[in-house]
């Protein structure tokens, strides 16, 4: 097992203050993030100090009804070598549905969805684990994630779900302490239950972030302080075990480098309370190789394909919710995964709330709620700005100049033009001017 101490997940945006933070040991960056053969320098310079970076995944889907996607999976075996990187992460999640084994149309979240904690979903999972592990060249942990939302007819706890996961496959777990939170608070669900189940000599390392509650629901947001609660858990998993490794999380609203120490300073503290309270224990057996998987019959994979399916439409086509689930929580479901979608869309096409202004994020949400993801953030945003064209908006013809331009620039074979920095400094302009 490899001890990787105190780490924060590495951004763009906090890389020159991560390099300069003292007691880093580790970092995680997000795996689709990086090209193999362009690393950040930063995450270079890190890498030549001794500082272990692991590539975080997010696409996998390892969750989901289908078998995990070749290239994705060639994809984060290039980046773990390429960062020599002692192990890979990925979420228990689905990110995607429809397609083949429902004869209808692929739609993609944007976001990690919760499997339903049932039989066909865990043999399911099992085995898409164990390709994803024959896939990789170094050992791959699984993360839980946080949900707004349950399956109806579950039949596991989280923490039973997790232990036979572990049992089967012999994968390593990612445990996430705020989103024992984020579903104790969603969910009813007792994180000290959800530890005493789990197999803690699989744990990996931990994930530590912040997020905020509104009208009774936790959003796991990852731009928030982390709150008192969070830490109580992390106190109370290291009461029980020693973490190989702690990280904070952060992915927007970031703070001044000293608030990160601070609250750094804070998961430290957590786990040396946890630690005093610690019992020496038996040492747990040490794992063996995990038995073969078997592979998930046919029908099982087609059942949970079709239910997920009926879920994801739900959510980002406004297609009727299933049978059993909680309309209200499926709407605050649909409306952050729509609400993600137009943040990100910025993010990888600032030009669009460049040429849009305030109009940007109204139009982005109206249009999310009867258009799913075709495929990407970039091609999300293609589509987006080519559903305001063919519906002559925006109003201001000098924006819909702009914008079919900016569409134009990019939706053809090869760039129009090679300057797309001048079609945005133009963009950035008209919004000053509109002030």
């Amino acid at each position: 097992m490899v001890r990787l101490g105190t780490g924060i997940g590495w951004r763009p945006e906090i890389a020159d203050a991560v390099e300069r933070m003292p007691g880093i040991d580790w970092v995680e960056t997000v795996a689709e993030n990086v090209c193999p053969g362009h690393l950040p320098e930063s995450l270079l310079r890190l890498r030549e100090r001794g500082v272990t970076v692991v590539p975080h995944g997010v696409s996998l889907g390892l969750g989901g009804a289908e078998r995990p996607d070749e290239g994705r999976l060639t994809a984060l075996a290039e980046r773990a070598q390429a960062l020599d990187s002692p192990l890979v992460t990925e979420h228990i999640a689905f990110v995607r549905a429809g397609g083949a084994l429902t004869a209808s149309p692929r739609l993609e979240a944007g976001h990690l969805l919760p499997v339903p904690r049932t039989r066909d979903a865990l043999d399911v999972l099992c085995e898409n684990v164990r390709i994803a592990q024959d896939a990789l060249p170094v050992p791959l942990a699984v993360e839980n994630i946080a949900a707004l939302f349950s399956w109806p007819g579950e039949e596991m706890t989280e923490g039973q779900f997790l232990y036979e996961l572990a049992d089967r496959t012999g994968v390593r777990l990612l445990i996430d302490v705020a989103n024992l939170h984020t579903n104790h608070v969603n969910r009813g669900e007792d994180p000290a239950k959800a530890l005493a189940e789990l197999p803690l000599e699989a744990i990996a390392y931990v994930h530590v972030a912040g997020g905020f509650e509104r009208d009774g629901v936790w959003h796991d947001s990852h731009a928030h302080p982390v709150p008192r609660p969070v830490l109580d858990i992390l106190t109370d998993l290291a009461s029980r075990v020693s973490p190989p490794g702690v990280l904070l999380e952060r992915d927007e609203n970031f703070p001044e480098p000293a608030e990160l120490e601070r609250e750094l300073d804070g998961i430290r503290e957590a786990l040396a309370t946890g630690g005093a309270r610690r019992v020496a224990a038996p040492a747990e057996p040490a794992r063996t190789a995990a038995p073969v998987v078997a592979e998930a019959p046919a029908p099982v994979r087609e059942r949970l394909a079709l239910a997920q399916t009926a879920l994801l439409s739900a959510l980002v086509a406004g297609t009727p919710a299933p049978e059993g689930f909680d309309r209200v929580r499926l709407g605050v479901q649909a409306r952050a995964l729509a609400g993600k979608r137009a943040d990100v869309v910025a993010r990888v096409a600032p030009e669009l709330p460049a040429i849009l202004g305030d109009g940007y994020r109204p139009a982005f949400l109206a249009y999310a709620q009867r258009n799913p993801m075709s495929g990407g953030y970039r091609r999300d945003a293609l589509d987006f700005a080519g559903h305001l064209l063919a519906e002559e908006r925006p109003a201001d013809s000098g924006a819909g100049a702009e914008l079919r331009e900016w569409w134009l620039e990019r939706s053809g074979p090869k760039p129009r033009s090679r300057r797309p920095a001048v079609r945005l400094a133009r963009a950035t302009r008209r919004v000053l001017l509109r002030r």
